[in-house]
């Protein structure tokens, strides 16, 4: 008899938790990826550039060496046409793309993004409330005991720090509130750029910023769709009669009345005269 045995359940990726060094600062890793694309795409070069010009303004080495290498890790995730924005697009799109790479660092926040923000919006609840945090750190535990295993005031951090980061990339406005409410969730500014460069990187991305895949239409599809408008001069013209239905027949004349022929009369006149 062969017996199967059953594989033990895949453990999920452990989460990264070390994000707390540094929040959502757009503007340092708009800093960063400007140095990247000055140094030709060498990630080992724009980290000794950063360092070496204080770049990030930072007091301490220390504190220049934590915050760099939290920033980079994130911004190595982002294509280069992503990098290009961050580094030279609005204000709006700097924070879209730090937020972007947050979720692709931060498997944390992608999940907060899509199974609580996300469901409160599709289901027309959008306050966000501390009993929702509680039961989505209470889900994650139990598939993650690296986030079980910190102490009380490093997770207390941890949830500060999302939080504060939802605030900066706009998907929470409001403050906390006295009865149990953090904020509300809404759906940031998201410009065309961006959505665009989402959509060509993967559309699952959007959900992350409360978007939907959007629709696109084949170039076909649209020609099809789009109907020629008549020109002035067709319009004026009076329409053509049809020329399947047949004409109408003139009606029929009637047929004159016939007089009785001569010889008919020549006989009835001898006939009378032998009588």
């Amino acid at each position: 008899m062969l017996i199967v045995l059953a594989r033990p359940a895949e453990k999920a990726p452990r989460y990264c938790l070390s994000f707390t060094a540094a929040g959502l600062r757009p503007e340092l890793a708009a800093v960063i990826a400007g140095i990247h694309l000055e140094e030709q795409g060498d990630w080992a070069r724009t980290k000794a550039a950063v360092l070496e010009r204080n770049a990030l303004q930072v007091r301490s080495a220390s504190t220049g060496k934590r915050l760099e290498s939290e920033l980079r890790q994130r911004l190595q995730r982002l294509t280069t046409r992503q990098l290009e924005l961050l580094a030279r697009g609005t204000s709006d799109d700097r924070s879209a793309m730090a937020w972007l790479a947050v979720l692709k660092r931060i498997q944390i926040a992608a999940d907060l993004t899509r199974q609580v923000l996300l469901e409160k919006l599709s289901g027309l609840d959008p306050m966000l409330r501390r009993s929702d945090m509680a039961a989505f750190y209470e889900a994650c535990e139990r598939a993650h005991p690296e986030l079980a295993a910190l102490a009380p005031s490093s997770q207390q951090k941890v949830r500060s720090a999302l939080l504060q980061m939802l605030r900066d990339a706009g998907l929470l406005a409001g403050k906390a509130g006295k009865g149990g409410t953090l904020g509300c969730v809404q759906r940031p500014l998201v410009s065309p750029q961006v959505q665009g460069v989402l959509e060509d990187d993967d559309p699952a991305l959007l959900a992350g910023f409360l978007l939907s895949p959007a629709t696109r239409i084949s170039k076909a599809a649209k020609a099809k769709a789009v109907k020629p408008k008549p020109s002035a001069t067709a319009a004026s013209k009076p329409a053509p009669k049809d020329a399947t239905k047949p004409a109408a027949m003139p009606a029929a004349k009637a047929a004159p009345k016939t007089s009785p022929k001569p010889a008919a009369k020549k006989a009835s006149t001898a006939r009378r005269k032998a009588a």
